[in-house]
């Protein structure tokens, strides 16, 4: 089993973990999610048509309007939030759709998520201390 560990800096606590959903592409909140089933809509967007309902997302973070946190405060709400996110820019949409998301969320990591996770490796999140374990798909 090949596994790495990334150590980073919490920005919403908790613990979680499930299968990667990994994007390269920044994420808009209005416009570019269905928040009732968690489905990336947006149209050019490499992940259009996969949702990330109980996924641990990663993406380089948000882009758009102050309509990003939101949007992600009713998939919370609709039972379609991730169940983690890990990003490497933190603006403040994205510091509050993570605190209203309610998911564990870390950012500022020792080496770059998106360089190191692929979809469907197993990921668990401990953001209370700010470490991400990955086992990585067969």
């Amino acid at each position: 089993m090949n596994r790495i560990v990334l150590r980073g800096r919490k920005v919403v606590g908790g613990l979680a973990e499930g299968e990667a959903l990994v994007t390269r592409d920044r994420i808009s909140g209005w416009g570019g999610i269905d928040p009732r089933t968690g489905t990336i809509i947006e149209t050019r967007h490499e992940l259009r048509g996969q949702s990330f309902k109980g996924k641990v997302l990663v993406f380089p973070g948000a882009k758009g309007s102050s309509g990003w946190s939101g949007q992600f405060h009713i998939a919370r709400l609709a039972g379609a939030a991730p169940a983690a996110m890990l990003f490497n820019e933190m603006t403040t949409k994205i510091a509050l759709g993570a605190v209203v998301t309610h998911a564990p969320a870390v950012t500022d990591f020792d080496r770059d998520p998106l360089e190191l996770i692929e979809t469907g490796d197993w990921v668990k999140v401990d953001a209370d201390n700010g470490t991400v374990e990955v086992t990585k798909k067969s």
